[in-house]
């Protein structure tokens, strides 16, 4: 008896697919489609990402980060207008939001180096003789090097004035 539903729905199941198949047109007979011009991947010389210039670190002349990159402002004709530095402030509380034209920013490549002739680190391996801390000399930098092939915005940049100067200028409000 069983044998008999499953035959039967076997039945069935044919006889659709095979509707269903029949109910579609042959594709009409063209000649085979050109080819499509394909656009080169596109070849990075020297542009920086907008989005990746959010958040940049701003030293001044003296290696000392007196904010960052918050914002890009454009022109309607495309242009950039200036640029808004957030200065002072911790964790984004207090922050002294102002404009700056992006001509008073020098972009750097390199990591800012620091000034100090010698620097604690970690300790010591237990190997060594001193007195428990390894010392450095004033190549070393505050972070670390970028890959060498990412090269989409600048690892800083400077501006030629004083945190205190920043601060002392009318603060910028978004409208």
């Amino acid at each position: 008896m069983r044998s008999k539903y499953v035959l039967a729905g076997l039945l069935a199941s044919t006889m659709l697919c095979v509707g269903a198949s029949a109910q579609q047109a042959p594709a009409p007979r063209t000649a085979p489609p050109a080819q499509a011009q394909v656009a080169p991947a596109y070849k990075h010389s020297g542009e920086w990402r907008a989005s990746k210039l959010i958040g940049v670190n701003v030293y001044n002349q003296q290696n000392e980060k007196i904010g960052d990159i918050n914002e890009i402002l454009l022109a309607p004709d495309g242009k950039i207008a200036g640029v808004i530095l957030g200065v002072g402030g911790f964790l984004g509380m207090g922050e002294h939001d102002v404009l700056v034209k992006l001509d008073q920013l020098k972009f750097v490549n390199e990591p800012v180096r620091t000034t100090a002739a010698t620097q604690p680190t970690r300790p010591a391996p237990a190997n060594t003789t001193g007195t428990g801390t390894a010392t450095t000399t004033a190549a070393n930098t505050n972070r670390p090097a970028r890959v060498a092939n990412e090269k989409w915005y600048p690892d800083h940049a400077v501006i030629n004035a004083t945190k205190d100067q920043l601060k002392a200028m009318p603060q910028f409000k978004y409208n």
